[in-house]
C-alpha cells in the first residue's frame, strides 16, 4: 500500500498548488494550480496582462511565488531550487541568445550550464540539433539566422538536458506561417516524450497543439479542461434547420426538448434546446411534414468567442471560477 501511495504522489511531473504573486499592492496570479503528466501538451492561454508570464517565470523557477507550491517531479522548487530545475526546459518569451556565437557554440555553452557531463556533452548537442533541425547550420551565426531557427535553437537550449518538462512561452511569435508550422510540429513531437506547457495568446496554437487547456484572466483560471472539453463548449446548444419548402414554427416548438425557435426566414431557422437533442425528432417531423429537409446542423463557436466570453465578461476584475476537469486541477 506505501509503494502505491508513493507512486500516485509522484505520478504527476508537474504540481503546482494555489500559487499567489503580488507585486506591491498588485496581485498578478491568484490561487493558480497546475498538473502535468508526461505525454501532455498543456495550453495556457491568456489576454496580454492577465498573468501568463508571471506563472510561466514561477513554474521555471525564475520567480517565486509569493505563497503556494510547487513540484518538479515530487522535489519541491522553493526547498531544492538547483535539484528541481534539473527537471525544467525553459524557453522564456525572448530567448536568451547570443549572437555572436554559432549555433554549436551556443548550445555547448549551454549544456555545461545544465552540467551535463562532458562525455554526454557530444551526443546530447547531436540529439536536440538533430530534433530541432539545427544540423545544416551549425556552424553559423546565430545573428544572422532568422527569427524562425533562432527560436528553435531557444527549444534546443530548453531541452538539451532531457528535462522532465517543457515551459515553452510564446515560441512562434513573429515567425512566418512555414515556421509556424514547423514550431507547432516540433511542440507536438516534445509532447510525445515530455510534459509540454505552452503558453500563448495565439489561439489556432492551441487548437493544433494541445491536449489540454487552461485561462487566465486578471490573474486566476477562468477555464480549465481537456481538449474534448472545450470542444463541447465550442457547440452550441443550437441547431440550424433549412427546408425545402415553408415550416410550421408552431409544430417545431412543439418538439420535446426545443427551448424556443429563431426564425431566420420561412425555410431557416435556429433551433435551440437545453437538455436533450433534438436531431431526431426534427428529423422525423420535417420528412412527415414533407417540408424537404435541405440542412439540419449544429451550430458552433469558435475559440475566440469563448475565449472572449471568459475573459471580457466580467470588468470588475474578479474572475469566474475555472471550469476544470475532476481529475486534473
Amino acid at each position: 500500500m506505501t509503494r502505491f501511495l508513493h507512486k500516485m504522489e509522484h505520478k504527476s511531473l508537474l504540481n503546482a498548488s494555489q500559487l499567489d504573486r503580488l507585486f506591491g499592492q498588485h496581485h498578478a496570479v491568484k490561487d493558480v494550480s497546475f498538473e502535468l503528466s508526461r505525454g501532455e501538451i498543456l495550453g495556457f492561454l491568456g489576454p496580454n496582462g492577465a498573468g501568463k508570464t508571471t506563472t510561466m517565470r514561477m513554474l521555471a523557477g525564475t520567480l517565486a511565488p509569493s505563497s503556494g507550491s510547487i513540484l518538479i517531479n515530487g522535489i519541491d522548487l522553493l526547498e531544492s531550487p538547483s535539484r528541481a530545475k534539473a527537471h525544467i526546459g525553459y524557453l522564456p518569451e525572448q530567448p536568451p541568445l547570443y549572437r555572436e556565437h554559432t549555433v554549436s557554440e551556443f548550445l555547448n555553452y549551454c549544456a555545461r550550464l545544465h552540467r551535463i557531463n562532458n562525455n554526454a556533452i557530444g551526443p546530447a548537442l547531436a540529439r536536440a540539433m538533430e530534433r530541432c533541425g539545427l544540423v545544416d547550420v551549425s556552424k553559423r551565426l546565430i545573428g544572422n539566422l532568422s527569427k524562425g531557427y533562432q527560436q528553435r535553437i531557444g527549444i534546443a537550449q530548453a531541452i538539451l538536458h532531457n528535462p522532465a518538462i517543457v515551459i515553452l512561452d510564446e515560441p512562434t511569435v513573429g515567425l512566418d506561417p512555414i515556421q509556424i508550422r514547423d514550431i507547432r510540429q516540433l511542440i507536438r513531437d516534445l509532447g510525445q516524450d515530455h510534459g509540454v506547457i505552452l503558453s500563448t495568446h495565439i489561439l489556432p496554437e492551441v487548437q493544433a497543439t494541445c491536449t489540454r487547456v487552461q485561462i487566465i484572466n486578471h490573474g486566476r483560471l477562468v477555464f480549465a479542461d481537456s481538449m474534448s472539453g472545450l470542444e463541447e463548449r465550442l457547440t452550441e446548444n443550437t441547431l440550424k434547420l433549412e427546408t425545402v419548402r415553408p415550416f410550421d414554427i408552431h409544430l417545431l416548438e412543439t418538439l420535446p426538448g426545443i427551448e424556443n425557435v429563431e426564425v431566420i426566414s420561412d425555410r431557416q431557422a435556429l433551433l435551440n434546446w437545453q437538455t436533450e437533442k433534438p436531431a431526431e425528432a426534427v428529423a422525423t417531423l420535417v420528412a412527415a411534414q414533407n417540408w424537404g429537409l435541405m440542412e439540419l446542423a449544429p451550430q458552433r463557436r469558435n475559440l475566440e468567442q469563448v475565449f472572449i466570453d471568459l475573459t471580457c465578461s466580467d470588468i470588475s476584475g474578479e474572475a469566474k471560477p475555472a471550469r476544470t476537469e475532476q481529475a486534473n486541477i
